[in-house]
């Protein structure tokens, strides 16, 4: 008779229903493969069996594999439409339900093009799959969303914590696509981030318009070296893309605030713990009163990011609660009065991820929008992780509709948690591509480009397409080291590609591309200088948790004219490579387990951002002194440039 899997392989039914009968226990069993047998029996798209293990086996129909595939993404290869309308009409398995690479049953029909299965998917959502969206629809760190509309604009602000300019504004026309438009400080003396550890910094920011004007408030956090380590800032302009004004300082303690203003003109702000608000000027720059408690919490466990939506002679009070872990939800109450009593939403929690193996965990922080045509969506945070529980992306920003319910609740995507694929809005789609490449050919950088704290006024300069970067001081371990330009890491797999021209640089320099957290976290791929009189060109890989260790290094010829550096990243997984004419690359390194470039990576400080990537040099003062005994100039050795960097997803 054969073993279960032989069976099943064969689609031999009688065999499968006699050793089932025998040992019901082997359905529960995995190949080598880590695949269970029930998951083996969908993939055969054999209605027969398939009906028989859900019926009459003790196979659960929650289970996934170990990329949390379910029943219906095994069922979905077959291409087979019976079985899979067989899973999702009486199993109730949904066709959007996604894996770890946010791959959904309907993904797997329209990439293997089993047209009458993507057609059944389609008539069972209800739209085409060209009319879906992916969540999270932005990918990386984009932490903290807070979004408001303008006629028929949006514009999103998140937190920047110690990256400089600080808290990006993006603007969309659907929802769904965003472009960085510009940024809230801009300015590094308003930005005050020089002395801050990382980690701290602008946190939680809320956009908001009022009377022809956009503003923005946030949470301005401090070092742990006083009484006070928290203000609010808020900021203003007519143009969203700014400038903005010089930041007002709100001198009251608490994180994540928002405005609110009543339909009296008067003003509020709001910030926790639960929802305190206290009153300001109509300017919005200074505090007129104390503040008071509108409402702690629903679920009374680290309530914050509150929000007020005044609609239908209610006011509207949300919550982010549960902490920023698993635990993370939505939670909404409400009054007649602005300070009367708030009564909790039946309903509650709103959001909140209950599937603790789905790939999108830790939903909260969010705050709704109306469109133009009343329909109704919540923005907020949520986290994606790999292995052990590495959130290597950092927190992202996630969009699900709302619905109002009959007795004036509102509820995010009926109460099933984050959604992998979703019914677009009916909104004029945002025409732009997300671009990743950067050759150095404008005037300006992008602003997709983000340095740990504030630059120095001759740190980076932009001429015949190279980007010059001035060495830093102080290495990348230190809160002093400056000129490290970066981008959010967006994806699980990509790699890039950098052409940096082959600098002068003497010993104890180094310079090249860096995958970065923070001070304490991050690694090197460089070119380094020995310590020695007559100083030998290395490259090699440096990683740093918390101190130095080195990995593998190759002599460079000094005669070479440009360096090319490749990074090919697979998950928690870095490949490094090198080039001298961008063709041949050589293998230099492998690191199989870069965690420490995760939230969870290391226990110090703050960490609440994501992993970098980008270019960086450091000069020092050893270099500085080797140069002024030696007859050189300091500039000589402290320059390096850059052709460009790339960046693709895989």
């Amino acid at each position: 008779m054969g073993t279960l899997e032989d069976a099943i392989y064969l689609e031999k039914y009688n065999d499968i229903k006699k050793i089932l009968e025998d040992e019901p226990s082997l359905i529960d069993e995995k190949n080598e493969e880590g695949v269970c047998m029930a998951l083996l029996a969908a993939k055969t798209g054999n209605l027969k069996i398939v009906k028989y293990i859900v019926e009459y086996s003790r196979a659960s129909m929650n289970i996934h594999d170990d990329f949390h595939r379910g029943m219906l993404h095994y069922a979905a290869m077959s291409g087979n439409v019976e079985v899979c309308r067989y899973l999702v009409e009486r199993v109730g398995l949904s066709p959007l339900e996604g894996d770890n690479n946010l791959t959904t049953p309907i993904d797997i029909a329209y990439s293997n093009r089993f047209l009458p299965l993507r057609e059944y998917f389609e008539k069972e959502i209800g739209t085409t799959y060209n009319n879906l969206y992916r969540n999270p629809i932005r990918t990386g760190f984009f932490p903290d969303p807070s979004v408001v509309r303008v006629g028929e604009d949006y514009y999103m602000v998140n937190s920047s914590f110690i990256y400089f300019p600080c808290i990006p504004v993006s603007h969309s026309k659907d929802l769904v696509h965003w472009k960085i438009i510009g940024y809230a400080i801009t300015n590094p003396e308003w930005a005050a981030l020089d002395e801050l550890e990382g980690g701290r910094g602008y946190w939680a920011p809320d956009i908001s318009y009022y009377d022809g004007r956009f503003y923005i408030t946030a949470t301005y956090r401090m070092n742990d070296t006083g009484n006070v380590y928290r203000k609010q800032i808020i900021v203003s302009s007519e143009d969203p893309a700014g400038p903005y004004s010089k930041p007002a300082i709100i001198d009251e303690d608490g994180i994540d605030p928002s405005l609110f203003t009543d339909d009296d003109g008067k003003r509020y702000m709001l910030l926790n713990r639960g929802a305190r608000i206290l009153p300001l000027n109509r300017e919005a720059t200074r505090q007129t009163g104390e503040a008071v408690l509108l409402y702690y919490g629903d679920n009374k466990r680290a309530p914050e990011g509150p929000h007020l939506l005044k609609k239908d002679g209610f006011y509207y009070l949300f919550e982010a609660e549960g902490g920023t872990g698993p635990g993370h939800r939505i939670t909404v109450s409400r009054s007649r009065e602005l300070f009367g009593r708030y009564e909790p939403c039946p309903y509650n929690p709103i959001m909140r991820q209950t599937d603790e193996t789905a790939p999108i965990q830790r939903c909260g922080h969010g705050k709704p929008v109306m469109t133009q045509d009343g329909q109704w969506y919540m923005v907020y945070l949520c986290g994606r992780k790999l292995g052990d529980g590495y959130s290597i992306l950092g927190r992202e920003t996630a969009l699900d509709p709302i619905t109002w319910t009959k007795d004036g609740w509102p509820i995010v995507n009926n109460l099933d948690g984050p959604s992998t694929l979703q019914i677009k809005p009916e909104l004029p789609e945002t025409i732009w591509e997300e671009t990743y490449n950067d050759d150095f050919k404008e005037k300006y950088l992008s602003n997709d480009w983000l340095f740990p704290r504030s630059p120095e006024m001759d740190g980076i300069d932009i001429k015949l397409s190279f980007l010059k970067m001035k060495g830093s001081r102080y290495d990348l371990c230190s809160p002093h080291a400056r000129n490290i330009l970066l981008r959010r890491q967006q994806h699980f797999k990509f790699e890039i590609e950098c052409k940096m021209r082959m600098p002068k640089i003497y010993p104890g320099q180094d310079a090249g591309v860096t995958c970065y957290y923070d001070e304490n976290t991050f690694l090197k791929f460089g070119l380094f200088a020995t310590n020695e009189e007559q100083p030998r060109l290395l490259v090699g890989v440096r990683e740093y948790v918390d101190g130095y260790r080195d990995g593998s290094f190759i002599e460079v010829n000094q005669k070479e004219k440009y360096i090319y550096f490749k990074i090919e990243v697979n998950n928690l997984q870095r490949v490094f490579n090198v080039s001298f004419d961008g063709v041949k690359y050589t293998k230099v390194d492998v690191l199989s387990n870069v965690y420490y470039l995760c939230d969870e990576g290391l226990k110090k400080g703050k960490r609440f951002t994501g992993a970098m990537v980008g270019m960086y040099a450091y000069a020092g003062d050893f270099a500085n002194e080797y140069a002024a005994t030696h007859g050189m100039t300091k500039a000589d050795t402290t320059y390096v440039e850059f052709d460009y960097f790339n960046y693709k997803p895989l």
